[in-house]
Formats: structure tokens, sequence, C-alpha cells
């Protein structure tokens, strides 16, 4: 048996720290959390995705009480920008959050693991890695790949 250990990297940072786009990226994310439909978990996220081309598309939790029916922040706006800009690359995609009393967290919240697999899926589409910024009032953290979000990854190549 062998023990392995997996190693990502991580930087804190405040928000401010980061350059202009990234910073509106951000904001894009936390206005986009006042679009979200969650009246059940009353739980607002948001989400903003960074094309190539300097297009931002926004995308924010929709809840149903059929819960398998909603939707997270992050699939909705990668799905937008898949639908509407096929061809551009996602470059970075921002994440806030709002708790049930509409204040930002204080922490970063990170996706979930099918978001996070739907991430991974359009940073190899496009064969470059997708920065996330991941936003919290107190700090944000910035991933520089999805990869290190999923080390341990299911990839298409993973079924031949």
């Amino acid at each position: 048996m062998k023990e392995k250990h997996i190693d990502i990297k991580l930087l804190q940072c405040q928000t401010e720290e980061l350059d202009d786009s990234l910073q509106h990226l951000v904001s894009m994310a936390i206005e986009a959390t006042d679009r979200s439909y969650s009246p059940y978990s009353h739980f607002s996220v948001g989400a903003a995705a960074l094309l190539q081309d300097g297009t931002v598309i926004i995308g924010a939790n929709q809840e149903n009480a059929a819960f398998p029916s909603g939707l997270c922040a992050e699939r909705s706006a990668l799905f937008a920008a898949g639908a509407q800009y096929p061809e551009v690359p996602v470059v970075a995609m921002a994440v806030a959050a709002r708790n049930e009393k509409g204040v930002l967290t204080p922490h970063p919240v990170s996706p979930c693991g099918g978001c996070r697999q739907v991430m991974l899926e359009v940073e190899e589409r496009y064969h470059q890695p997708m920065k996330v910024i991941l936003y919290g009032s107190q700090y944000t953290n910035v991933i520089e790949s999805v990869r290190d979000l999923l080390p341990l990854c299911f990839l298409d190549a993973d079924m031949h």
C-alpha cells in the first residue's frame, strides 16, 4: 500500500487585491444573488462567468418545490454561457452567497459536487484552466483551476 498526498493551490485575499476585471466579476456575482429564487432554503447564490472575449454571464440559484428540479447558480451561468456563446471559452467564474438574513456570507462558499463536475467539463471543453473566485465578505479564495476543486476527477477520457 502506498500513501499519496494531493496538494492544491489556494490564494486567500481581499477582493480589492484582485485585478479590475476580477473585481468586476465578483461584483456581478454579488449582484446576481439578488436574482436568486430561493423560497425554500433562503440561501441566495450568485455566479458570474467571464468569457474570453470579456462578456460576463450571470446565474443565480433557482429552487423548485420538486427539489431535484432546481438549479445552482454556477450551472445556470455556465449553461447560459454555453448556449449563447458556445465557441467562447470561460476563463473565470466568481461565486457569492447571501444567508437567510440577506447578508453576504463572511466566508466563501464552495460549489457543490455537481457544479464542480460541470465546471471541470467546461474547463476541459476549452482546453484551458478556468479561474474560480469564491467571495466572502471577510476574505476571498482564488483557485487557478477547477481541477484543484475536484482533484480526483472523472473525465471523458476515463470512459475510453
